[in-house]
């Protein structure tokens, strides 16, 4: 009996990671790398929320909320939101609250708002305005790097 058109078929290709290093652009990426926010880039809007897994230089401007295993925030960048990492380095400038372990103002770093540390360094130059806190437990300045948690907070402000 002749092969039916379904056996002369060839196998579906594999699924192969494309060079993002996710088997799906909507998957989580199998590779951490470092982020960059460009001069060039603005990241404007209601209730962003910027979640990086790994380091984050930030060197544009972000109108949110940022969390990240490690956060930069170069001279020309600024946030305006809340910054959480275990580290956080300020280059540039911030207006809002900084939550990290360890957090380093450089002496070009303009920040307006609260930090809340487990180690602080404030170089001469930096300009600061706001409260200090030192954490008792580091649970207090954990970020939250669990995607899907945004996620399911984001579904349920909008349906």
């Amino acid at each position: 009996m002749p092969p039916t058109a379904t056996e002369l078929a060839p196998p579906p290709p594999p699924v192969v990671p494309n060079g993002n290093g996710r088997a799906s652009p909507f998957g989580p990426a199998t590779t951490l790398g470092q982020s960059v926010i460009g001069t060039d880039l603005a990241i404007l809007g209601q209730k962003i929320i910027i979640v990086s897994q790994n380091k984050l230089q930030i060197d544009g401007d972000v109108r949110g909320d940022v969390n990240g295993k490690e956060v930069v925030i170069g001279e020309e960048g600024s946030v305006i939101g809340t910054v959480s990492a275990d580290a956080i380095e300020v280059r540039g400038g911030v207006r809002g609250a900084i939550k990290a372990r360890n957090v380093i103002l450089h002496p070009t770093a303009q920040v307006e708002g609260d930090i809340f540390h487990q180690s602080l360094a404030i170089s001469e130059g930096a300009m600061f305005d706001g409260r200090v806190r030192r954490a008792r437990d580091v649970s207090e300045v954990t970020p939250n790097l669990d995607v899907e948690s945004y996620a399911n907070t984001t579904d349920q402000t909008n349906g």
